[in-house]
């Protein structure tokens, strides 16, 4: 009977022990998925800031970016101002010194009446008229003074102009020389400040990853052909003005004739597309999908749409417009056009088949009319029409639209 009571007693023991380290298991266990699900939460946490991070770098590279090229855009602006205040200048001196020497030679001439006519004595004009010997005489001798005294009277008023004439050219030269040392104050600052973005650029371009580094190639790339492209839409703008000018009376309504300029046709073999909206201005391609809008998955600033269609899709004009300018590029926007619309709209359709284009710049199209085939030309990762939608002043930074406000 004792020993059934230890045995009993040995039992209990164990089974408390076994309870215990159970319990003890279970709360370890317990313990370690939280600490699992904590630490599972916090390397989340931190995946999402580096995300963020990587997306705050992108947009401050590309605010950085902008940036730069507004501080290009002054520069280029200020150079232009001091070339022609550099003209304004030397045209000044020239009038100067041309002033100076009609100046001196009536002063001359003047001089010389005055000596000549102190020479004569106190004759005086009455006494000319009066020595006349007929009337004959002294109509003709009448008929000299009065062309002696007005040719007086227009020499001393000639030398007092161009004396007024003089001053007047000493402080224009003066004012543009003086505005002429504030542009060039006004470059070195900002050339200080494009310098001072650069540095801060290239600094945060370190932090990018290397995907993010070839969108960011890729992008500068884009602005920089850009800009070239926007100069030739200014001088287009300039040749096309009549073309563009019965565009915008026609879109006010206040002309119904048709196409000017260069007639317009359907272009090749894709024929018309209408039905891609109903908006300002319809889609540009009849089929495919958006694979990218106005950012892309990074963060940057893509400002377009790019649609994903086959190589060889046709491409439409997105409203009537005037063709500004084409190109078959190898790089950047490869294959593109650019079309100016009534209301002040631009559309970009870019990376086209190369050779692909059937309009010309000045040429006047319709909506839905094909301009080009697309294609994967220029700087592109593959198959697609890249579209974009400008508004004054239409340059790269700060004047892309999204596209999808106007359909």
């Amino acid at each position: 009977m004792k020993r059934l009571g230890i045995k009993i007693i040995g039992v209990l023991v164990v089974a408390i022990m076994l309870l215990h380290n159970t319990a003890v298991l279970a709360t370890t266990a317990e313990q370690k998925k939280n600490e699992n699900e904590k630490e599972k939460k916090q390397t989340e946490q931190e995946l999402e800031e580096v995300q963020a991070e990587k997306s705050e770098t992108t947009k401050q590279v590309e605010e950085l970016a902008n940036q730069i090229a507004d501080y290009q855009s002054q520069i280029d602006t200020l150079d232009t101002q001091i070339a022609e205040l550099n003209t304004k200048i030397q045209e000044s001196q020239n009038k100067l010194e041309k002033a100076q020497e009609d100046y001196t030679q009536q002063e001359e001439l003047l001089n010389a009446r005055l000596v000549a006519t102190y020479e004569a004595g106190e004759t005086s004009y009455l006494d000319f008229i009066l020595s006349s010997s007929s009337i004959m005489d002294l109509i003709s001798n009448y008929f000299l003074v009065t062309e002696v005294a007005t040719t007086d009277t227009e020499l001393l008023e000639k030398i007092q102009k161009q004396k007024e004439e003089i001053e007047q050219a000493k402080k224009d030269l003066e004012a543009s020389k003086q505005e002429l040392a504030t542009s060039k104050a006004s470059k070195q600052s900002v050339s200080t400040q494009l310098q001072t973005a650069k540095k801060e650029k290239d600094k945060q371009v370190a932090k990018l990853s290397a995907e993010e580094k070839e969108l960011q190639e890729h992008i500068e790339e884009l602005r920089k052909a850009s800009v070239q492209i926007e100069k030739e839409i200014a001088e287009a703008q300039e040749r096309f003005k009549e073309q563009l000018k019965n565009l915008n009376n026609k879109g006010n309504g206040n002309s119904s004739s048709g196409n000017s300029g260069n007639n317009s046709n359907s272009g090749s073999s894709g024929g018309n597309y209408i039905g891609g909206g109903s908006g300002t201005l319809q889609r540009p391609v009849s089929s495919g999908t958006i694979t990218a809008t106005m950012y892309y998955s990074s963060g940057a600033y893509h400002g377009a749409l790019d649609y994903g269609v086959p190589i060889g899709t046709p491409v439409y004009a997105a409203a009537d417009g005037v063709v500004l300018t084409t190109a078959n590029l190898t790089y950047s926007y490869g294959t593109h056009v650019v079309i100016q619309h009534a209301g002040g709209l631009q559309t970009w359709y870019a990376h086209g088949t190369s050779g692909s284009i059937c309009v010309s710049p000045g040429q006047t199209v319709s909506r839905g009319q094909q301009i080009m085939r697309s294609g994967n030309s220029g700087k592109s990762s593959g198959p697609h029409l890249h579209f974009e939608v400008r508004v004054a002043p239409y340059n790269y930074s700060n004047c892309r639209v999204d596209p999808r406000n106007y359909f």
